[in-house]
């Protein structure tokens, strides 16, 4: 997909000369999730795609074949790790232990990016698993960058924060999405994940336009960006009703959307979401070819020298 693939492929990079491994930067070019029924595929034939993420949590034991490959992965791609289990907008204190462990990862992988969800999940001793909305005002905005600034020290390092899907509007919000997002970065000093298909999404779900909402959206803050595929359903009052489900091929406004949010944000990584239903290799490879297409389009002087694997 870029002119890096034979840096990428080489067996020594992300080591420095220690022999510890080294942080590699995540490139502004489309990546993929890495899924364990793509291990081999993706080994074996040593694709052209620019980075892979993983989700933190499918990785948190001490070794076994998770880590075998993903030690394999990470020898030859940019890794970034995207949390979905820190609650980072729950009302309790943070999970320390899942803390620790997530650090050690960071420490193991040394990831170009770490990234979370504006979100909660947690409720006393208790896991929801889903990615529940929070109110915009002054108090949640101060709970929230409290914790923020927790997970950054433990880390030693910045982390993304995704805007979220959301399927109902909370009482108590006074403070627009895009404007707590600023705030929050700018509080903090961690970037932001900006999730296109959550603002479509989201923007369907609630009646506003997710073309405004990109571009009021803080792009300074913006380090990486996702695209998803979503179902489309009816609520109770047969009204439309999308579904964050990355299930499905990233549907066409949303591509659209991606280009509008490019043309703002500059060159950035574009990760391709694709986390039930998992595809053949080649269904996602394809899906990671038009993100690289778009960006290249939107900025074809970044990638003018740039061959094209995909």
């Amino acid at each position: 997909m870029t002119s890096r693939t034979e840096a990428r492929r080489d067996p020594t990079r992300g080591v420095d000369s220690s022999g510890a491994r080294a942080e590699t930067p995540i490139p502004a070019n489309a990546g993929v999730g890495l899924k364990p029924a793509h291990y081999r595929d993706i080994l074996e034939a040593r694709p052209a795609v620019g980075w892979f993420e993983v989700h933190p949590e499918n990785y948190m034991g001490a070794g076994g074949p998770p880590h075998r490959y993903l030690e394999a992965v990470r020898e030859r791609y940019p890794l970034s790790l995207h949390g979905v289990g820190l609650s980072i907008g729950g009302a309790q204190p943070l999970d320390t232990a899942h803390l620790a462990r997530l650090a050690a990862l960071v420490r193991r992988y040394q990831p170009g990016l770490f990234s979370e969800h504006l979100a909660w999940s947690t409720h006393t001793t208790g896991f929801l698993n889903d990615l529940l909305p929070l109110p915009y005002n002054e108090s949640t905005l101060a709970h929230v960058a409290g914790h923020v600034s927790q997970v950054q020290e433990w880390l030693g390092r910045t982390m993304l924060l995704e805007n979220p899907a959301t399927y109902l509007r909370l009482p108590d919000s006074p403070i627009a999405e895009t404007e707590f997002l600023e705030e929050l970065a700018s509080r903090t000093g961690c970037g932001l994940l900006l999730d296109v298909n959550n603002a479509y999404v989201s923007a369907v779900n609630h009646g506003f336009d997710a073309g405004d909402y990109l571009d009021r959206f803080p792009m300074e803050f913006v380090q990486e960006i996702h695209v998803a595929g979503h179902v489309r359903r009816v609520d109770d009052l047969n009204r439309p009703l999308l579904i964050d489900s990355h299930d499905t091929p990233v549907p066409d406004p949303v591509w659209v959307l991606l280009e509008r949010a490019l043309k703002r944000s500059g060159p950035q990584p574009v990760l391709v979401e694709w986390d039930s239903d998992i595809p053949e290799w080649a269904v996602l490879m394809d899906q990671a070819a038009r993100a690289q297409r778009t960006l290249e389009r939107c900025h074809p002087a970044g990638y003018r020298h740039h061959a094209h694997a995909c």
